[in-house]
């Protein structure tokens, strides 16, 4: 859904007031709680401009994954910058990502059991959720644009959406990780990108080559669907 919101100034000031409100009754409240009228008198507008700017709360989350997004894209910039191997270039967007979201885990429960429904706007899978699942398959675009890895054109072309799914994974288990500073999702990255690492490098082996055509001809078809 286009934002019907003007760019100008004064608009993009109240709409970042009426996120930011939104971000911290979400904190104190919970998602399930706040309602739209909350927020309005939160952020010191009225309920109707409040619903110029967002729709609903679930467009309020969407901008909040927007946000989320384009921090990691410039954590994830910097971090690329001076890396070559795959390996590397991949552990420093992963972890990026957990450095960028660490301040919203005490609340992402709350947004994870509303996001964990397959027809909700809030799942990563949904059409809502589109441009920031492009935004972020696009950093894993840059991670292996940018990296000595040589794999099969095929799998070169599935990749980024395979470690966007990688880290669809590492959401739910930061979302889980009550460890202190959710170091169990630091080490998860840590131990798993060695092996995604290996298991791409081999892609190229005769020995296992049909099968990598197999899965890259079966995300295919299942993106087709």
């Amino acid at each position: 859904m286009p934002d019907p919101a003007p760019r100008s100034p004064k608009a993009e000031q109240t709409r970042t007031a009426i996120a930011e409100a939104a971000m911290r009754l979400f904190r104190s409240e919970g998602y399930d709680r706040t309602t739209m009228r909350a927020i309005a008198r939160e952020a010191g507008v009225s309920v109707g401009n409040a619903y110029y700017y967002f729709g609903s709360k679930e467009h309020l989350i969407q901008a909040f994954y927007d946000a989320i997004q384009a921090d990691h894209a410039a954590a994830a910039e910097a971090a690329l910058a001076d890396e070559r191997a795959f390996a590397d270039r991949l552990r420093a967007v992963l972890l990026a990502w957990l450095e960028v979201a660490r301040p919203h885990h005490a609340f992402a429960g709350q947004f994870f059991r509303n996001a964990a429904d397959p027809s909700s706007p809030l799942s990563p899978f949904s059409a809502e959720s589109a441009p920031a699942r492009e935004a972020s398959t696009a950093i894993f675009e840059q991670v292996v644009a940018g990296s000595d890895l040589k794999v099969a054109a095929g799998l070169r072309r599935e990749l980024p959406g395979l470690l966007w799914l990688l880290q669809m994974g590492l959401v739910l288990f930061w979302v889980y990780d009550a460890s202190p500073d959710q170091q169990r999702s630091r080490l998860l990255v840590e131990r798993a990108v060695p092996v995604v690492d290996r298991l791409a490098r081999l892609s190229r082996l005769p020995v296992v080559r049909g099968v990598v055509d197999d899965v890259v001809g079966l995300v295919g078809a299942l993106r087709e669907t």
